[in-house]
């Protein structure tokens, strides 16, 4: 019988077990870098400071949020290598990229900056010029952090650099997730008033009670 109860209790626990869980998820605003095979994008293996496209190669770029390289959104528009360098000859000693620079949607942006029109551009470089080189031929300034992590194209966005962003919309910075990351156990043990227990603390509890009353309704019962 005391099983029984317990079993109940917790299946009843589960659906809000894991919608706590998922009001912690969390995904992080960036450029991220794709490469494109006839009609697919594919997320590139390497940085562009190390990829070393080849003359008619298509290259890709998208601002977005992602948790991610499995839920990444590609970059849009659907013209090929043809379309993008029409207007750019092919010339001894260099090689031509074509590049999609996709600034994202509104709902990507951070706060107070919009989106700018995406484009596409043919970059002729040197034949041992990598994409990083190719990008900053055709869509200065690029800005980098510390760490060589692309953290605006053409400008965009005007601030930031791989923040984090919760599924809210609240945004914090690499070093304010860690902080955040530290603190949620302490956060998650107070309401909405700032004390009080969590909601896994009062479930703890409840699971408790209910044992306890099923240990002494079966020790009467056999009494």
């Amino acid at each position: 019988m005391i099983r029984r109860f317990a079993v109940l209790f917790l299946a009843a626990l589960l659906p809000l077990s894991a919608g706590a869980g998922q009001a912690h998820a969390a995904g992080y605003r960036y450029w991220s870098f794709w490469e494109r095979d006839g009609s697919a994008w594919t997320y590139a293996t390497v940085g562009p400071s190390l990829a070393r496209p080849a003359d008619g190669d298509v290259q890709g770029f998208r601002f977005s949020v992602s948790e991610d390289s499995g839920d990444a959104a590609e970059p849009r528009g659907t013209a090929g290598f043809d379309t993008i360098c029409a207007r750019t000859p092919a010339k001894d000693g260099t090689k031509r990229v074509a590049l999609v620079i996709d600034f994202g949607t509104p709902a990507d942006a951070p706060s107070g900056e919009k989106p700018p029109a995406g484009r596409t551009a043919c970059a002729q470089v040197a034949e041992d010029a990598t994409t990083a080189e190719a990008l900053a031929s055709v869509a200065e300034p690029l800005r980098y952090d510390s760490n060589a992590l692309l953290c605006a194209i053409a400008g965009y966005p005007a601030k930031g650099c791989g923040e984090q962003v919760a599924t809210g919309g609240k945004e914090s910075s690499p070093a304010e997730s860690a902080e955040t990351a530290g603190t949620a156990e302490e956060a998650s043990a107070q309401d909405d008033g700032g004390s009080g227990p969590s909601v896994g603390l009062i479930a703890g509890a409840a699971v408790v009670a209910v044992l306890g009353a099923a240990a002494v309704w079966q020790v009467r019962r056999r009494a």
